[in-house]
């Protein structure tokens, strides 16, 4: 699809890779111009670069928990191409220990990058999506709707959860719309961590990716608010 200077416009969060370089890629696909945060220049240079360098795409290097950053990174969304659809908070850690017995040196970052940037983005952006009547997209997980023991990943998830039903309370009669992507067990690099992938049946990026171009998608007037994705055989 051709891009115009009509187009709408996306500002992806941790998009170098995983579910946030697979969502780029979808908007690209379906006429959006995208722009695509992450911390690594490297990783962002490989995306551009995988993606056949389109016109379309912006790259910035940032850090999504620093409100000058992200403030930053949507002023050079605005600059490049004058508008501001979407925004997807999707960038996002795991420690993959528990409260109980895990090491707390990671968790602090954890929950700045899982809680705090994403309500750090919808602060930055609220004005410019107030004026194209955009939609917010949070990129949460199942385990913010299901207990685990210990699980401190999950309960910045479940944080996320409440955090984008607080969000559309507020800004719904603005005209702006809220979506809460919680995928499950999905096949991307948040497993390395752990140095294996889980066991059974997992979904691709582009599954879900697939979820929030669907969502940003809906006719004028239609608020699609959560969306929860397991692949077949996932229990919880």
């Amino acid at each position: 699809m051709s891009i115009s200077t009509d187009s709408p416009v996306a500002l992806v969060t941790g998009g170098g890779s995983g579910i946030g370089a697979a969502v780029a890629r979808r908007l690209l696909d379906g006429g959006h111009r995208v722009a695509v945060t992450g911390r690594g220049q490297a990783r962002l240079r490989g995306l551009a670069e995988e993606l056949g360098e389109p016109e379309g795409l912006l790259t910035i290097v940032g850090d999504m928990t620093e409100y000058a950053e992200v403030q930053g990174a949507v002023a050079a969304t605005l600059k490049e191409f004058g508008r501001l659809d979407t925004v997807v908070a999707n960038a996002g850690s795991a420690t993959h220990d528990t409260v109980a017995e895990g090491d707390p040196e990671g968790w602090r970052g954890m929950v700045l990058t899982n809680v705090l940037g994403p309500a750090l983005l919808v602060r930055a952006s609220i004005d410019a999506l107030r004026a194209t009547r955009g939609r917010i997209v949070l990129v949460g997980s199942v385990a913010g709707f299901v207990n685990t023991p210990g699980n401190i990943y999950g309960a910045t998830k479940w944080a996320v959860t409440g955090l984008a039903e607080n969000t559309r309370r507020q800004v719904t009669e603005w005209g702006v719309g809220v979506t809460l992507i919680a995928p499950g067990r999905v096949e991307t690099p948040f497993w390395d961590g752990l140095g294996s992938l889980p066991p059974g049946h997992l979904l691709t990026a582009d599954q879900i990716a697939d979820s929030v171009v669907w969502a940003v998608s809906r006719p004028e007037g239609v608020d699609v608010n959560t969306i929860v994705v397991r692949p077949i055989g996932q229990p919880n």
